[in-house]
């Protein structure tokens, strides 16, 4: 035993997060959490490194534990450079510390870099190297793969295939727990249950379960009704008193399995809009970035309706910068690009869901959002979609986390009806159910889709093409999605040599 819950409690207020959980995580076990946002999953990392109390039970720790926590908070300090935070955090030399960042493509031209001004993968990086030159056994991951770039998951990902001790990982990127953990960890209706197999072989035997206890009880009730028969047909005759009695009390013996109400699965239907034949957009030697600074030129691009397209490369390399420019929200530093005429472009960004009106309330915001004579139900129906059920679309916009206000968003950008979407990363803040749903809803979408996004299902499922940001320049990538990734990990198969 490295730690165990103990019949572990947590409420916030009325709502129970985890209810009598007891659950052991043993030596050489890497565990991928699932469960719906707000089921715990973050609760259970913080309880576990002492960030959070439980209202009852206790988590125990092994005598040869040794646990470090990847923080979601940044532990370096302002100004401070990758060597410096090392050093310090760790207590170790500098030779071990560059040895270690090496490991994670941190060679010595970062070490005397700034961390806040690293790119976001980067800084991850440095994070990953600090948490593992303490020399865990245990390590804990709360959604890692948030904001990384194709290629620091794909480390990420080598790293915990290679790690030899135990650990848990909280992730909404299927393919990433399906690559690198052995056991799953589901956290629903209070319960943690710890399964013995990855996450595709988890679902597979949690709906086969469901699926036997649904026959069990048709088989129970088909048994009641058949004794229930012979009682009313024989129940008053003398000769037959006794036997109607023994059928009672069969009846009474017989129990259905209890089946917790099961959650109800996610489905987003996109409001349909007209196909439409042509060009989306061209450029013509569009230069991007901001004033004093440039970050991609000599862009020249066409792109089609109905396309959907995924823009992939290293994070710092100009992606967010790229559809920004064609959001209207930067203005071009040189050349230039047109939208064909009339198209209603929709924008998703982590800036824009905060500029939601704080006093509206969540069916005033998507209403306000939608197409012009969208049915209320239809509101309804997409703001369930996002898990904003029930009396939830009463809540004040200012009371929501900022998850919730990228969900809302979300969900209102779809009822717009817009002729374009551009993306920038929308799986986060959403269980890998809904970023899958959501994935396949506008894989049908008649409309142009511009996304970025990390998430391999997520690409997989959406992108019919690929442009690549990289090193100044924005290209047509002339491959498939599953090329791309294969090209990556070829890269570093050959810096392993």
């Amino acid at each position: 035993m490295l730690i165990q819950l103990n019949k572990l409690s947590l409420y916030y207020g009325t709502q129970t997060i985890l209810d009598q959980a007891t659950v052991t995580f043993s030596y050489h076990q890497k565990i991928g959490v699932i469960g719906r946002n707000g089921a715990g999953k973050s609760s259970l990392c913080k309880l576990i490194v002492g960030e959070e109390e439980a209202s009852s039970g206790s988590v125990s720790f092994g005598s040869n534990l040794r646990l470090s926590y990847l923080e979601q908070k940044d532990p370096y300090q302002p100004g401070e450079c990758v060597l410096d935070f090392l050093t310090r955090y760790s207590g170790k030399p500098e030779w071990e510390c560059g040895k270690l960042s090496a490991r994670f493509g941190l060679g010595p031209e970062y070490l005397h870099q700034v961390i806040t001004s690293l790119a976001g993968g980067y800084q991850m990086r440095v994070k990953l190297t600090a948490m593992l030159l303490k020399d865990p056994n245990f390590l804990i991951l709360d959604e890692p793969t948030n904001y990384l770039d194709l290629a620091t998951l794909l480390l990420l990902e080598r790293f915990l295939l290679r790690f030899k001790g135990s650990f848990i990982i909280v992730s909404h990127d299927r393919e990433f727990l399906k690559k690198t953990c052995d056991h799953t960890v589901e956290i629903e209706h209070g319960n943690v249950l710890l399964y013995k197999g990855n996450v595709e072989d988890y679902l597979g035997y949690k709906q086969a379960i469901l699926e036997q206890k649904q026959q069990l009880n048709e088989s129970i009730e088909r048994q009641k009704k058949h004794l229930q028969a012979f009682v009313n047909r024989f129940g008053a005759k003398a000769s037959l008193a006794a036997s109607a009695q023994s059928k009672r009390k069969q009846m009474e013996r017989l129990h259905a399995i209890h089946i917790d109400h099961t959650l109800r699965s996610v489905t987003i239907r996109m409001p349909t809009i007209p196909a439409k034949n042509g060009v989306a957009f061209d450029t013509d030697m569009l230069a991007v970035g901001y004033s004093g600074k440039k970050v991609a030129s000599r862009i020249n691009l066409h792109v089609k309706r109905g396309d959907h397209v995924a823009i992939l490369g290293d994070n710092g390399q100009g992606k967010s910068t790229f559809i920004k420019t064609l959001a209207g929200e930067l203005p071009p530093l040189a050349g230039e690009f047109q939208w064909s005429q009339g198209m209603k472009l929709g924008y998703y960004a982590q800036h824009v869901y905060q500029r939601l009106g704080e006093k509206q309330t969540v069916f005033d915001c998507l209403e306000s959002m939608a197409e012009r004579g969208t049915p209320r139900q239809s509101v309804l129906d997409m703001a369930g979609c996002f898990l904003f059920g029930g009396d939830d679309v009463k809540k004040k916009v200012a009371v929501l986390s900022g998850g919730e206000r990228a969900r809302l968003y979300l969900a209102g950008l779809l009822l717009g009806k817009k002729d374009v979407l551009l993306l920038d990363e929308p799986s986060n803040h959403l269980d890998f159910e809904t970023v899958e749903a959501l994935g396949e809803a506008l894989k049908d979408y008649l409309g142009t889709v511009l996304f970025i996004s990390h998430d391999r299902t997520f690409v997989n499922t959406l992108a019919t093409s690929i442009i690549e940001v990289k090193n100044g320049r924005v290209e047509l990538y002339p491959g498939t999605y599953e090329e791309y990734v294969y090209h990556l990990e070829s890269e570093m198969d050959a810096q392993d040599r």
